[in-house]
C-alpha cells in the first residue's frame, strides 16, 4: 500500500481528508483487544496512563482558551499527574467548564475519533491528532511533559506520513479503542482515592467549591461522561 510520503502535492489533500476503506472487522475487534490489554493490567496502565494525562490537560488547557482565561503553561509529571496553569476570573462558567474539561476530554476525544473513523478518514484523524500534540508543545512548561508530548506527537507524524493505510488503520483504531477504554479508568481511580480520604483537591473537588454542587455529582458526570463515549463509541467502531 502507498504511503502518506509517496503522495504528489496535487492529492496530498485528498490523501488527508479524503475517506479510506474500513478495515476488516477482525482488525478492529483486535485493535480493542490491545487497547484493553493496556488499560486493564496495572503495571502496563501505570506506563500508558501518560497518553491519558496529555488528552487531561490538554482538555483543560484547550478549554481555558475557548473560554478566554489565559494559559500560562502545563505540566506533566513521571507519576502520571499534571498541572494546567491558567489566568482570569477564579469564579463562572469558564472556570467551571476548565476544570470539568479534564477527566471528561480523554474519552470524548475518543468519541470524536470513533465518528471520524466510522466515516473513513482513517488519515485525517492522525493528522488532526499531530496538529493537537504539536500545539500542545507550544504550552509544556518542564522538561518530561515536553519529552512525553514529542514521543506522542512523533509517534502520531511518522505513522501519518509514513506508515502505509493499513498499518495506519491498525494504530488509528487502537489509539481511538485506548481513549474510550483508558478514559473509564480514571474516573474509578479518583473515587477510590476520594473513599480513601485523598484527592482533597481533585477536579471534583474544585468543581463542588466553585458550584456548590457535592463532589460526587461531578463525580457521577466523569463515570457517565466516559461510559457514554465507550459506548457510543465502540458501536461506531465496531459498525453496530
Amino acid at each position: 500500500m502507498e504511503s502518506t510520503a509517496s503522495a504528489s502535492p496535487a492529492d496530498l489533500w485528498d490523501r488527508i481528508f479524503g475517506t479510506q476503506s474500513a478495515p476488516e472487522q477482525w482488525l478492529v475487534i483486535a485493535a480493542g483487544v490491545v487497547a484493553l490489554a493496556v488499560v486493564v493490567p496495572h503495571n502496563v496502565w501505570r506506563v500508558a496512563r501518560n497518553a491519558i494525562t496529555i488528552a487531561h490537560e490538554g482538555g483543560h488547557g484547550l478549554i481555558a482558551l475557548l473560554t478566554g482565561r489565559r494559559l500560562d503553561g502545563i505540566r506533566l509529571h513521571s507519576d502520571t499527574s499534571g498541572l494546567t496553569v491558567s489566568r482570569g476570573k477564579p469564579t463562572g462558567i469558564g472556570m467551571i467548564l476548565t476544570a470539568a474539561a479534564g477527566y471528561t476530554a480523554p474519552p470524548l476525544l475518543g468519541l470524536g475519533g470513533a465518528a471520524l473513523l466510522a466515516s473513513g478518514r482513517i488519515t485525517a484523524f492522525l493528522w488532526i491528532a499531530t496538529a493537537l500534540l504539536i500545539a500542545m508543545l507550544v504550552m509544556i512548561r518542564n522538561a518530561y511533559g515536553a519529552l512525553t508530548v514529542v514521543i506522542a506527537g512523533g509517534t502520531f507524524l511518522v505513522v501519518s506520513w509514513l506508515a502505509t493505510t493499513d498499518v495506519q488503520a491498525a494504530f488509528a483504531y487502537a489509539v481511538v479503542w485506548f481513549l474510550l477504554l483508558g478514559g473509564v479508568r480514571p474516573a474509578f481511580e479518583l473515587q477510590s482515592k476520594r473513599r480513601r480520604g485523598g484527592a482533597g483537591d481533585s477536579d471534583a473537588d474544585q468543581l463542588s467549591r466553585l458550584t456548590h454542587v457535592p463532589a460526587g455529582m461531578w463525580l457521577f458526570l466523569f463515570h457517565a461522561v466516559s461510559l457514554c463515549s465507550l459506548m457510543g463509541g465502540g458501536r461506531w467502531l465496531l459498525d453496530v
